[in-house]
Protein backbone atom coordinates (compact mmCIF):
# COMPACT_ATOMS: atom_id res chain seq x y z
CA UNK A 1 0.00 0.00 0.00
CA UNK A 2 1.43 3.79 -1.08
CA UNK A 3 -0.71 6.98 -0.33
CA UNK A 4 0.35 9.52 -3.21
CA UNK A 5 -0.34 13.41 -2.66
CA UNK A 6 -3.77 14.50 -3.08
CA UNK A 7 -2.84 17.08 -4.98
CA UNK A 8 -1.16 15.62 -8.28
CA UNK A 9 -3.76 14.78 -11.56
CA UNK A 10 -5.01 11.43 -12.03
CA UNK A 11 -2.66 11.34 -15.39
CA UNK A 12 0.02 11.34 -12.85
CA UNK A 13 -1.34 8.81 -10.82
CA UNK A 14 -1.93 6.29 -13.61
CA UNK A 15 1.52 6.76 -14.17
CA UNK A 16 2.75 6.03 -11.13
CA UNK A 17 0.93 2.84 -10.61
CA UNK A 18 2.00 1.74 -13.86
CA UNK A 19 5.68 3.03 -13.17
CA UNK A 20 5.28 1.06 -9.55
CA UNK A 21 3.88 -1.70 -11.51
CA UNK A 22 6.66 -1.76 -14.38
CA UNK A 23 9.29 -1.72 -11.79
CA UNK A 24 7.69 -5.09 -10.42
CA UNK A 25 7.59 -6.89 -12.63
CA UNK A 26 10.94 -6.11 -14.29
CA UNK A 27 12.47 -7.23 -11.28
CA UNK A 28 10.60 -10.77 -11.60
CA UNK A 29 7.72 -10.12 -9.19
CA UNK A 30 3.97 -11.09 -10.46
CA UNK A 31 1.34 -8.50 -9.91
CA UNK A 32 -1.76 -10.28 -8.50
CA UNK A 33 -4.00 -6.94 -8.05
CA UNK A 34 -3.33 -3.46 -8.65
CA UNK A 35 -6.32 -0.87 -7.56
CA UNK A 36 -6.63 3.22 -6.85
CA UNK A 37 -8.63 3.12 -3.51
CA UNK A 38 -9.27 6.93 -4.36
CA UNK A 39 -8.34 9.99 -1.95
CA UNK A 40 -9.04 9.68 1.48
CA UNK A 41 -8.72 11.70 4.71
CA UNK A 42 -5.79 10.86 6.91
CA UNK A 43 -5.57 10.07 10.30
CA UNK A 44 -2.70 12.57 10.86
CA UNK A 45 -0.78 15.07 9.12
CA UNK A 46 1.83 14.18 6.36
CA UNK A 47 4.25 16.46 4.95
CA UNK A 48 1.85 18.94 5.43
CA UNK A 49 -1.22 16.76 3.54
CA UNK A 50 -4.34 16.13 5.68
CA UNK A 51 -5.54 13.82 2.56
CA UNK A 52 -3.90 11.70 0.58
CA UNK A 53 -4.51 9.03 -2.86
CA UNK A 54 -4.13 5.46 -1.60
CA UNK A 55 -3.14 2.67 -3.78
CA UNK A 56 -2.92 -1.16 -2.80
CA UNK A 57 -0.40 -2.92 -5.08
CA UNK A 58 -0.81 -6.95 -4.47
CA UNK A 59 2.28 -9.06 -5.59
CA UNK A 60 3.88 -12.33 -5.42
CA UNK A 61 7.55 -12.75 -5.40
CA UNK A 62 10.90 -13.85 -3.92
CA UNK A 63 11.26 -11.08 -1.78
CA UNK A 64 14.52 -9.10 -2.81
CA UNK A 65 12.49 -7.10 -4.82
CA UNK A 66 10.80 -4.90 -1.77
CA UNK A 67 14.25 -3.11 -1.05
CA UNK A 68 14.26 -1.66 -4.40
CA UNK A 69 10.43 -0.68 -5.24
CA UNK A 70 10.72 0.86 -1.63
CA UNK A 71 13.85 2.95 -2.17
CA UNK A 72 12.23 4.21 -5.54
CA UNK A 73 8.83 5.18 -3.35
CA UNK A 74 11.15 6.93 -1.17
CA UNK A 75 12.82 8.96 -3.39
CA UNK A 76 9.35 9.84 -5.12
CA UNK A 77 8.24 13.15 -3.89
CA UNK A 78 5.20 12.29 -5.02
CA UNK A 79 4.50 9.37 -2.20
CA UNK A 80 3.97 10.29 1.07
CA UNK A 81 3.55 6.99 2.90
CA UNK A 82 4.10 3.42 1.58
CA UNK A 83 4.04 0.25 3.69
CA UNK A 84 4.73 -3.33 2.72
CA UNK A 85 3.10 -6.24 4.20
CA UNK A 86 3.68 -9.87 4.07
CA UNK A 87 0.46 -11.64 3.90
CA UNK A 88 0.15 -14.80 5.46
CA UNK A 89 -2.71 -17.54 4.19
CA UNK A 90 -4.51 -17.46 0.96
CA UNK A 91 -3.27 -14.86 -1.31
CA UNK A 92 -5.46 -12.77 -3.56
CA UNK A 93 -6.31 -14.17 -7.16
CA UNK A 94 -5.35 -12.53 -10.24
CA UNK A 95 -8.42 -10.70 -11.75
CA UNK A 96 -8.54 -10.77 -15.22
CA UNK A 97 -7.96 -7.80 -17.55
CA UNK A 98 -11.42 -6.09 -18.71
CA UNK A 99 -12.35 -6.24 -22.15
CA UNK A 100 -13.39 -2.53 -23.53
CA UNK A 101 -16.25 -4.75 -24.98
CA UNK A 102 -17.47 -5.89 -21.54
CA UNK A 103 -19.04 -2.80 -19.29
CA UNK A 104 -20.12 -2.67 -15.62
CA UNK A 105 -23.73 -3.56 -16.71
CA UNK A 106 -23.21 -6.50 -18.97
CA UNK A 107 -21.16 -8.25 -15.88
CA UNK A 108 -24.44 -7.41 -13.97
CA UNK A 109 -26.76 -9.01 -15.87
CA UNK A 110 -24.12 -11.84 -15.92
CA UNK A 111 -24.31 -12.16 -12.50
CA UNK A 112 -28.41 -11.44 -12.07
CA UNK A 113 -28.31 -14.56 -14.42
CA UNK A 114 -26.28 -17.18 -12.82
CA UNK A 115 -28.54 -19.76 -10.98
CA UNK A 116 -28.96 -19.25 -7.11
CA UNK A 117 -30.66 -22.54 -6.27
CA UNK A 118 -28.80 -24.69 -3.74
CA UNK A 119 -26.58 -28.12 -4.91
CA UNK A 120 -27.36 -31.42 -4.38
CA UNK A 121 -24.52 -31.28 -1.80
CA UNK A 122 -26.28 -28.52 -0.12
CA UNK A 123 -29.81 -31.08 -0.12
CA UNK A 124 -28.06 -33.99 1.27
CA UNK A 125 -26.79 -32.06 4.34
CA UNK A 126 -29.66 -30.52 4.74
CA UNK A 127 -31.29 -34.42 4.81
CA UNK A 128 -29.07 -35.83 6.80
CA UNK A 129 -28.64 -32.96 9.17
CA UNK A 130 -32.39 -33.26 9.86
CA UNK A 131 -32.09 -36.97 9.89
CA UNK A 132 -29.35 -36.52 13.04
CA UNK A 133 -31.89 -34.21 14.96
CA UNK A 134 -34.71 -37.00 14.48
CA UNK A 135 -32.53 -39.38 15.78
CA UNK A 136 -31.89 -37.32 19.19
CA UNK A 137 -35.46 -37.07 19.75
Amino acid sequence: MYILRPDIAEEEVNKHIEKYNKLLEDMGGKILDSQMRGKRRLAYTIAKNREGIYVQLSHQGDGQHIEKIEKAMRLSEDVIRYMTIKQEGPLPTPKPKIKPSETPNNQENEKNETDTTPTNASKENNSENSEIDKSNE
